[in-house]
């Protein structure tokens, strides 16, 4: 139930904020940085095939946690039936438990990716939100404003000839106290906290399925041996009936 919670709310926050502040990024990149639309025409596409891919995230996991639950419900009663009774698990129900335990670890390793992929966007938006900062320091000194510049064409995303590509000085301050900057940094953070807290989930999911799967095995190995114990007393028993029939017939 805490992994389950926990998944949910990981998703929802990374899903949810993770849309808006895309939007907000192209909105703000559109109206500060890339003023022509065929300069940024590959970045808006780039960001509307990651919104889709948010849009398959959400409803993904939010069957995948449902199914973990219930998996979770249902190989602990059979343990408990199996230690408690007759009740055996069958092969297929501890492959089912390992096939979920290599999802969740496949899951588990995208979504760490994911953590350091959301981690890019939440270091630029501080790289410039701190430029913004120290120009209103009254302790900076700085003499001449226009020179200090935020010029996103570095980081690849609109080309080198797009129009005007970066901001200065007072500009660059006003960009800073938009809504769309505030916004999509603070989004950011919340999704890098979000895709945080789902790897911190899938890695209860991971202990759970593994402890799931070792009781599992354990208690299959555990009605061998009673099985087998309870084939050599019988064994045991009949022999000693046996002598004692052959001990009856011959007095």
């Amino acid at each position: 139930m805490v992994a389950t919670i926990l998944c949910f709310s990981g998703v929802a926050l990374f899903c949810g904020c993770g849309h808006v502040a895309l939007t907000g990024t192209l909105t703000m990149l559109e109206t500060h940085f890339s003023r022509v639309s065929s300069d940024h025409e590959t970045l808006a596409l780039v960001i509307q095939i990651f919104q889709y891919i948010i849009y398959g995230i959400a409803s993904f996991f939010f069957v995948y946690a449902i199914v973990l639950l219930a998996e979770g419900f249902y190989t602990t009663a059979a343990i408990k039936k199996e230690l408690q009774s007759d009740f055996k698990t069958t092969v297929c129900g501890r492959c089912i438990t390992a096939f979920f335990m290599f999802l969740t670890y496949i899951l588990f390793l995208v979504f760490l990716a994911i953590v350091g992929f959301t981690a890019i966007p939440v270091y630029l938006f501080f790289n410039m939100w701190t430029t913004c900062a120290a120009m209103k320091n009254p302790d900076a000194n700085i003499t001449n404003p226009d020179d200090i510049c935020v010029d996103v064409r570095q980081y690849g995303f609109i080309p080198m000839n797009a129009t005007p590509g970066k901001a200065c000085g007072a500009t660059l301050g006003e960009i800073c106290n938009t809504s769309e900057f505030y916004l999509s940094y603070h989004l950011y953070i919340v999704a890098l906290a979000g895709a945080g807290a789902t790897v911190i989930s899938l890695i209860h999911y991971l202990m759970i399925l593994a402890a799931n799967w070792a009781y599992l095995k354990s208690a299959v190995s555990t009605h061998e041996y009673q099985d087998i114990k309870t084939k050599d007393d019988q064994d045991i028993e009949a022999e000693a009936r046996s002598k004692d029939g052959q001990n009856s017939s011959y007095s």
